[in-house]
């Protein structure tokens, strides 16, 4: 029997209600289909940085690295300076395992009403370069409290970089609907992200069995409102690509809908799964929270660990729940986020 071994870091928040319900999703549809899931538990993010004055241990990185995937959950509190969870929790992680891409699906759900009109079927994946670009954390301030104070971030784009997610959007779309559609600004961002499109294009020609076209941010922008269901695979910057899974999230129906993965396709380092939402300290410990989003991101470490059919079956169970009307509050329902997790584990 196969065995994977899982680091849960709950994090902050809602994220110590919905991960252990994840888990017990996960716990379900390994026992259905035969593999086993062992794991460990980690007290690291904002909270801990309040009691220890870091997000996780000095040797947290060489812990994570001898799992095979790491379920995440959020980070972040009010007592915290909000610059300071992704630089030294999230950038960490990604940056120090090289989980260049960042993918988040975008889909309906079945029984759940969106804000949008259209009645047609959405389903699109964002891949959003996720070790480069607008978040490298390069620059500084300088005089800030002076009359010609300023602050600096610099972008920085590869060719590695952005050939190796390319290649990893490019092949997705073949495993899906043949189409890549790559977001830029390069008509006011001349430097940076003109070279983005440049060797976007160069990759595009080793895959002439899909269609590759060139969008503005501000054109995909109204087009994810407008007409999503034109899109397959996106392809987008690290900054774009945070600012439109947010949008993919509302057009679902609620942030607490959308999963993700931070992956290293190569799989040298374990990848990390997450939910796109964050902590909600507002609604935490109140049992009301959305899990669907974080179940989903269960599923997406599943289909990478290479279970596809105890991914599929999550997903399944996932749209049978919500179709019976198991919604939290955000949904317009009264589930409990335990109450979701019951659900989905019924309907495996």
């Amino acid at each position: 029997m196969k065995n994977y071994n899982i680091a849960v870091v709950p994090g902050d928040g809602i994220g110590n209600e919905i991960v252990p319900e994840g888990y017990r999703v996960l716990e379900a549809v390994a026992k259905k289909h035969n593999f086993n899931i062992t794991s460990k538990t980690f007290d690291w993010g904002a909270g801990y940085y309040l009691k220890n004055e870091q997000f996780l241990p000095e040797d947290g990185l060489e812990t994570l690295k001898e799992f095979d995937a790491i379920y995440f959950g959020s980070v972040g509190l009010p007592a915290v300076d909000d610059t300071l969870p992704a630089k030294d929790y999230t950038f960490k992680v990604r940056t120090s395992f090289d989980q260049y891409v960042n993918y988040r699906p975008v889909r309906t759900y079945a029984g759940v009403q969106r804000p949008l009109r259209t009645e047609k079927h959405i389903d699109f994946v964002i891949v959003r370069e996720n070790t480069e670009g607008e978040f490298v954390q390069m620059g500084g301030q300088y005089l800030p409290d002076e009359a010609n104070g300023m602050g600096l971030d610099t972008s920085i784009f590869t060719r590695k970089g952005i050939e190796r997610v390319a290649h990893y959007a490019f092949k997705l779309a073949r495993k899906r609907r043949n189409k890549v559609t790559h977001i830029t600004k390069s008509n006011t961002l001349i430097n940076s992200l003109s070279y983005w499109d440049r060797v976007i294009k160069e990759v595009a020609t080793q895959y002439p069995d899909v269609v590759h076209d060139q969008m503005y941010i501000d054109n995909s922008t109204a087009s994810f409102v407008l007409k999503p269901e034109v899109f397959d695979v996106v392809l987008t910057t690290n900054l774009f690509g945070d600012i439109l899974s947010d949008l993919g999230g509302a057009i679902m129906g609620s942030l607490g809908l959308g999963g993700s993965g931070n992956i290293n396709p190569e799989k040298d380092f374990p990848s990390m799964f997450e939910p796109i939402h964050g902590s909600a300290p507002d609604i935490a410990g109140q049992n009301i929270a959305n899990p669907y989003g974080q179940i989903w991101s269960a599923a997406i470490m599943l289909e990478h660990l290479d279970e596809f059919e105890a991914a599929n079956n999550i997903m399944e169970a996932i749209d049978k729940s919500t179709l019976e009307g198991a919604l939290t509050k955000d949904l317009g329902g009264n589930a409990s986020t335990s109450d979701v997790a019951d659900a989905v584990i019924k309907n495996l």
